[in-house]
């Protein structure tokens, strides 16, 4: 069962396997602003995931993602658990049966304003042997465009499909992120994402 959005956590670890842990280096990538530079880190994570709602200061209640920036985003459903990879991005959720990942960030900062092509190549950093899934492709969203890219590509060796989706309005970087298994769970998991990637507004509360 997904956790109620608003709910707390006391934040027991577990154990998601060797498939997720595989998959976050990639999928979970936390950025940062740095003396006006963009800084991306890969977050290594060596034990477990966490569940629970996002530390610090944000909160996801009804939908509505508030921290940095504020958005509306629906959970992908109910096959997927909400886990919190500390300080590594805003939302995430992870498959319960197959450890498939799907992750939401935002970051905000006039810095930010740099081409979707370079902020996508930069979640890729970390991945080998990428081959492209036919060509990026712009699509709106939220009132602008968004760069969907489809890659397969090795991480640690491990083969991995990947879909990301950046798009960039009022200062602000928005990036989605599904890592999955190739074949058949990324296809599954493909319909679930573009769901979630559809609802994202950053306009309206519910």
């Amino acid at each position: 069962m997904l956790p109620h959005p608003g709910a707390t956590s006391n934040h027991k670890p577990i154990d998601i396997g060797p498939l997720v842990r595989a998959a976050n280096l990639a999928l979970l990538s936390c950025r940062r602003v740095k003396s006006g530079r963009l800084i991306g880190r890969l977050f290594a994570l060596t034990t477990t995931l966490l569940v629970a709602s996002c530390g610090g200061s944000s909160s996801y209640s009804r939908g509505v993602y508030s921290g940095d920036t504020t958005y509306r985003v629906d959970p992908p459903g109910a096959t997927y658990r909400r886990v919190d990879v500390e300080d590594a991005n805003d939302l995430a959720w992870v498959h319960e049966d197959d450890g498939t990942v799907i992750q939401v960030n935002g970051s905000c900062d006039s810095a930010l304003d740099i081409p979707l092509e370079a902020l996508t190549n930069h979640l890729l950093i970390g991945f080998t042997e990428r081959e492209y899934v036919g060509e990026p492709e712009l699509r709106p969203l939220s009132g602008r465009e968004a760069l969907f890219t489809h890659v397969r590509a090795k991480l640690d060796g491990v083969p991995r499909e990947l879909l990301f989706v950046v798009t960039k309005k009022n200062e602000c970087v928005y990036d989605f992120a599904l890592v999955a298994a190739p074949g058949a769970p990324f296809e599954r998991a493909r319909v679930d994402f573009e769901r979630t990637v559809a609802s994202f507004d950053t306009e309206g509360r519910r």
